[in-house]
């Protein structure tokens, strides 16, 4: 083999070997950003869920877009249960809907919702709950919504300031999520 072979050939085994390791590599495009989070982020439910101490009332301090209009949520845990009390406002004023949501459970934290009327569904996940089961992230893996839910409407800013921290660690972009006065 002349030494113009020998170059092709070297040549042709360097261009083999970086294409392997291009497949070992994945060579794949990084994980699409789904609703408001980064899919390919880690999400999990709170180890220190208790069905009991979650249920009871709950302010809507922050949500994303979508749910701008959620004002509070009251969990019953047996059933289990979910109602969402928006005030939606359009051309004819404002009034208030209350909306009835079963919960199917998949784990500890982790819910499936399933409305009582159209029976529409989606995920409910509590990512996170203070040790007082004072504040509460709810969240997502689909990234469709987050919510961030307290017993009051005010205070605990310090509390308030973790729950958005978790949601950053859970891979959820919070330039977009919307804080209530």
């Amino acid at each position: 083999m002349g030494r113009l072979g020998m170059h092709l050939a070297r040549r042709g085994g360097m261009l083999l070997l970086l294409g392997a390791l291009a497949a070992c590599s994945g060579g794949e495009a990084p994980p699409a950003k789904t609703g408001f989070r980064n899919a390919g982020a880690l999400i999990g439910a709170t180890s220190r869920y208790d069905a009991a101490r979650f249920g009871g009332d709950w302010q809507v301090r922050a949500a994303f877009p979508g749910d701008a209009d959620l004002q509070a949520v009251t969990f019953a845990p047996q059933g289990p249960t979910l109602i969402e009390q928006r005030q939606i406002c359009d051309s004819a004023g404002c009034r208030n809907t209350r909306t009835l949501w079963a919960l199917s459970a998949q784990g500890p934290g982790r819910y499936t919702m399933r409305a009582a009327v159209g029976g529409a569904e989606r995920p409910f996940w509590v990512l996170w709950v203070d040790e007082g089961f004072r504040t509460a992230v709810i969240g997502s893996p689909d990234g469709g919504y987050g919510w961030i839910l307290d017993r009051q409407a005010t205070g605990g800013a310090d509390r308030i300031a973790a729950a958005q921290e978790i949601l950053a660690f859970n891979g959820y972009d919070l330039r977009a999520l919307q804080m209530r006065p």
